[in-house]
């Protein structure tokens, strides 16, 4: 293993310790203990570990590059988040290099320890949580750091996050004036802060339109399409099945539209089916999805705009930008 293919996570795993603490000891900060500098020493001459030059400059010099580390690049709600994200750092004269988590923790770890071995400038993130390390090793680098999307709680770094309250609640009213009264939700993961805000004000909602929080009509899956179909499934085998279905992102809507196919139903007969994000091609069903829209440009360029000024020295404040209901059945934005 000795060289170059020694990451520092090799160096914690031998030492017996944080991948934060091998960070603190590796750069020299002093908030780490004597015996586990001496272990941390002891692995890097036994694994014959290499720090990146770059690493080694302690950022005395900007990379004018940045890292975009995204939950899943095939979901286009993130596509567009990075190809905002891209133009507006490229217009501020920086180079975006691009990971994506694949809804996947150690995939982000990975991409993380990357980023830090190249001192990039800063990094905009839609976490997937702590991590095993590598989220905390980058906060104590002090690295510029921006959330999107996505926050995780007892860290205080500016983020760019929607509202989805303005929006849930008009899908639901929505359907409430077209009399459907079973109402079936597909939420997010509740581990994921957009995924728990998202439910949260799912169910806050319903009192308003004289509806109960019935736990047969919610079920949950993980952002991506194959959980859709699995949770529409279970929805539309009730023996009572809901009438309309609010899936909490753009691919488990389109997993539960794949259900909705394989029983035999009609949308807009049979079933009404919302999307969260309003994605180009939701707008070409027969008939046409209606969605909760969120602004995918807006948000990109904003976390860009925000790192720029944490990497300036600013201390920006978070911005939490709003979601839209469009009713596509009506061709109005309520």
């Amino acid at each position: 293993m000795a060289g170059r293919g020694v990451t520092i996570r090799d160096v914690a795993a031998y030492a017996g310790v944080s991948l934060g603490t091998a960070s603190r000891v590796l750069s020299g900060h002093p908030a780490t203990s004597p015996q586990a500098r001496d272990r941390v020493r002891e692995a890097v001459s036994a694994l014959g570990y290499r720090p990146n030059a770059q690493a080694r400059s302690l950022r005395l010099t900007r990379t004018q590059a940045v890292g975009l580390l995204l939950s899943d690049v095939r979901n286009p709600f993130f596509a567009d988040v990075a190809h905002a994200a891209e133009q507006a750092a490229l217009g501020a004269d920086y180079v975006t290099l691009l990971g994506n988590a694949n809804e996947n923790v150690e995939q982000q770890d990975r991409y993380l320890e990357t980023f830090l071995s190249q001192r990039v400038d800063g990094v905009v993130l839609a976490p997937q949580g702590r991590g095993s390390g590598s989220l905390d090793a980058l906060i104590e680098s002090r690295m510029p750091l921006v959330f999107v999307d996505r926050t995780v709680e007892g860290i205080d770094v500016p983020s760019v996050t929607t509202d989805s309250r303005a929006g849930l609640d008009g899908a639901i009213r929505h359907l409430v004036a077209a009399g459907h009264s079973r109402i079936a939700y597909i939420g997010g993961p509740q581990s994921i802060s957009t995924g728990r805000q998202r439910y949260d004000d799912f169910v806050e909602a319903l009192p308003r339109y004289g509806l109960v929080n019935d736990a047969s009509l919610i079920t949950f899956g993980d952002f991506q399409e194959e959980s859709g179909v699995r949770a529409g499934n279970q929805l539309l085998s009730m023996s009572s099945r809901p009438t309309a279905i609010i899936a909490a992102d753009n691919l488990m809507a389109l997993g539960a539209l794949a259900a909705v196919r394989m029983h035999g139903l009609r949308l807009g007969a049979d079933i009404e089916v919302i999307a969260f994000d309003d994605i180009e091609w939701l707008a070409h069903f027969d008939p046409p999805i209606s969605v909760i829209a969120q602004d995918a440009t807006a948000v990109g360029r904003c976390a860009v705009e925000l790192l720029i000024g944490v990497i300036n020295g600013d201390k920006p404040e978070s911005v939490v930008l709003p979601t839209t209901f469009i009713d596509r059945s009506a061709g109005v934005v309520q």
